[in-house]
């Protein structure tokens, strides 16, 4: 195997375990404190208008109805539209939604060249002499192919005019926020320009990664092509790394924040979990602080005030 190969089983690897641990720690955070936020969507005949089971007289001793459906409406208006992002800033809409439509096609493509490898592997041709699914796979990998890096591109390039332009919001600005900005811009515009020169309908792409899974020796085009492998395979490994992964925190904000209205019961799970915390010693220190308790013990032990 070339070293550009070994770059990007590493990379992937690395990518894999990082999105694993980031969703496991998510998944075993400590109970949220309820945020009472409404509408809540699954809500079944109360979502339009904010309301909740609460409503109802002697709620507990009834069953609940839940419009799943509605749930998955609002799930993916929040995800392929940005919903919630055009309803609070439009300003920043412009140019989030393309960066964000251009991240998911990225996904698509990225998938459809390790698909399409797959069945070279297996014997599967995918071509334009290929058979029916085989000719499919390589037609659609092509429009999602430059759609991912012309809207990455653009919609990263129109977050850094607006970072760098908007007064507001500029204090707010780290610098790495710049830099993973320039980072994308700098990784699809080399990408497309390597495409375009050398490899139009990813084919050679498609190649590079059927050889890797083969543990074969790579054919690589053109040095600008080896430089797209490179620099994308270092922004799979990265992206998990960074606040750029905030997808995965975006499921749990929803499900287990935002629109988790699941009831503190006797005997729940949640009752449990909350007790678990109440039990944890104190540890912050101050005057007005009974360091050393648990956090129970301050909630339940008021003490007079001197």
């Amino acid at each position: 195997m070339l070293a550009v190969q070994v770059i990007m089983v590493v990379a992937v690897v690395t990518a894999v375990l990082a999105m694993i641990i980031k969703a496991l720690r998510y998944a075993n955070a400590p109970e949220h404190m309820r945020w009472e936020l409404y509408p809540v969507p699954h809500e079944k005949g109360r979502a339009e208008y904010g309301g909740s089971y609460l409503e109802e007289l002697d709620w507990w001793s009834k069953p609940r109805h839940e419009d799943k459906l509605n749930e998955l409406k609002e799930m993916a208006a929040e995800i392929l539209l940005l919903k919630g992002v055009r309803h609070h800033n439009s300003k920043v809409w412009i140019s989030s939604w393309p960066f964000h439509l251009g991240m998911y096609l990225s996904i698509g493509w990225l998938g459809l060249v390790f698909l399409g490898a797959l069945l070279s592997a297996l014997g599967v041709a995918v071509n334009t002499e290929a058979q029916v699914f085989g000719q499919i796979i390589h037609y659609v990998t092509i429009p999602f192919g430059y759609g991912a890096l012309v809207l990455s591109f653009l919609g990263a390039l129109g977050l850094f005019i607006w970072r760098m332009s908007d007064k507001d919001q500029r204090r707010f600005n780290a610098p790495i926020e710049y830099f993973n900005l320039v980072l994308i811009m700098i990784v699809t515009g080399i990408a497309f320009a390597s495409h375009i020169t050398a490899d139009q309908s990813f084919d050679h792409l498609r190649g590079f990664v059927q050889a890797t899974m083969s543990v074969s020796e790579a054919y690589l085009p053109s040095a600008l092509f080896t430089t797209e492998i490179v620099l994308l395979s270092l922004l799979v490994a990265y992206i998990p790394l960074t606040r750029m992964s905030h997808f995965v925190a975006k499921y749990f904000l929803y499900h287990a924040v935002r629109w988790n209205d699941q009831p503190n019961q006797r005997g729940s799970l949640i009752e449990k979990r909350i007790g678990e915390l109440l039990n944890q010693k104190v540890g912050w220190r101050g005057s007005h602080i009974q360091t050393g308790k648990t956090w129970g013990e301050v909630v339940t032990e008021v003490e007079d005030e001197k």
